[in-house]
């Protein structure tokens, strides 16, 4: 028994390392963008001969990418608040709905997910061609749309799946309409549903590249376009400071989803 309680005890030794070791080998490059960002050199030199904030400040003094976190948050915005408005109404049609082809209906709602992002966006490229939407707001937050729907339609989807139905129906039998039973109900009841739609979608449009790269012009370009360009014309520590910035508003993002749902778990 001793003998058991040894090789058990190892064994959980051995997993933990496994696992710090995974953990170190994903964070390190950000890390080691983060520490470059703070660096004193002119090029993205490791380890950095300095500290400064120069690099930041340089950041913030440059209207193009102020100009490209600006187009980020609002793109990322407004396709958050249409994730979430249509699939809320997809998952109430899926998972409420009894018809045929409903199944089909989910599998296409879901093949963003699984379809390359160059394959679509070499599709939704030249659709836009034609429709005159490419470079525009409006091209932006269509083809980023449809990148972040399937995670609201899983989020919410999954929530209201679990939710118990009858206590909505027993919200119709007190006296309150359909509609007045889901909106008092049944929203509340699945808003870590929604709120984790709202964080996966704002995220999936955040921080895409390939689309954004196919939709972007002179004139409009999401951060993320802005530091690809950027890459392919020098290596300044401004691009570590702006990919510094996307790292930490993205895990702050998450720390916030996660200090969520932990005060509103029971």
């Amino acid at each position: 028994m001793l003998l058991d309680y040894d090789r058990l005890g190892a064994l959980r030794w051995l997993l933990g390392g496994i696992s710090l070791a995974v953990a170190l080998f994903l964070l390190l490059p950000i890390l080691l963008i983060v520490a470059l960002s703070f660096g004193s050199s002119q090029w993205l030199q490791f380890p950095p001969p300095g500290w400064t904030l120069r690099w930041y400040r340089d950041l913030f003094a440059d209207p193009g990418w102020l100009d490209a976190v600006l187009a980020s948050l609002k793109v990322a915005s407004i396709v958050t608040v249409l994730s979430v408005l249509l699939g809320l109404l997809a998952a109430f049609g899926l998972v409420r709905g009894r018809f045929r082809g409903r199944e089909v209906l989910r599998a296409l709602f879901l093949t963003p997910m699984v379809l390359p992002v160059v394959v679509l966006a070499v599709a939704l490229y030249a659709l836009f061609l034609r429709l005159h939407l490419n470079g525009t707001l409006a091209g932006f937050v269509i083809a980023h749309l449809v990148i972040a729907l399937p995670f609201a339609l899983l989020s919410i989807g999954n929530a209201l799946e679990r939710f118990d139905k009858a206590i909505e129906d027993a919200a119709v039998l007190c006296g309150a309409s359909p509609w007045e039973a889901r909106l008092r109900v049944t929203l509340p009841g699945i808003r870590l549903g929604l709120f984790a739609a709202a964080i996966f979608s704002f995220l999936a449009s955040w921080d895409e590249v390939v689309l954004a790269i196919f939709m972007a012009s002179p004139d409009l370009q999401t951060l993320p376009v802005r530091v690809w360009g950027a890459l392919r014309q020098d290596l300044s520590p401004v691009i570590a400071a702006a990919s510094a910035l996307l790292v930490a508003f993205t895990a702050a993002l998450m720390l916030l989803a996660a200090l969520f749902r932990r005060s509103k778990e029971p």
